[in-house]
């Protein structure tokens, strides 16, 4: 059964997700990035060739013809490559098929309707038995 991770208080999602990405890649995982809204998978794609700042993530979107062999896919609609045992929603609901995933990372700001939609996902994956964790990242400040 995917285990989920919950993100809170984050300052900046999509750095946030540029960190967990590189995270994963430096354990030699594949994670698939889903961002549907407002051309934050564009955003996040010019972020990754700058972050960290001496690097990039290796990336490309889950359509490109490299997508086989890089280790972090970012999808903004439906797609869905196989071989990413790690899904990061950036979206507001509940990213589709995400049960075929080991993972989900929800990454969630500070923001109050941010936070609403994270709390109807959290309900959603509780309800049907996922074990989540969670990580205030205000906590640590």
């Amino acid at each position: 059964m995917t285990t989920i991770d919950f993100y809170f208080n984050a300052e900046d999602r999509l750095q946030l997700a540029c960190r967990l990405a590189g995270k994963a890649v430096a354990q030699g995982k594949r994670l698939l990035v889903w961002a549907p809204q407002d051309g934050s998978a564009q955003k996040l794609d010019r972020m990754m060739w700058t972050t960290p700042a001496i690097g990039f993530v290796p990336h490309c979107m889950a359509e490109d013809a490299l997508a086989r062999e890089t280790p972090v896919l970012i999808s903004a609609g439906e797609t869905e490559p196989q071989g990413c045992g790690i899904l990061l929603n950036l979206g507001e609901e509940c990213p589709p098929s995400f049960e075929r995933f080991d993972r989900l990372l929800e990454v969630v700001s500070r923001s109050d309707e941010e936070r609403q939609l994270a709390r109807k996902r959290y309900r959603f994956y509780r309800d049907r038995g996922y074990t989540i964790t969670d990580h205030d990242l205000a906590a640590g400040s």
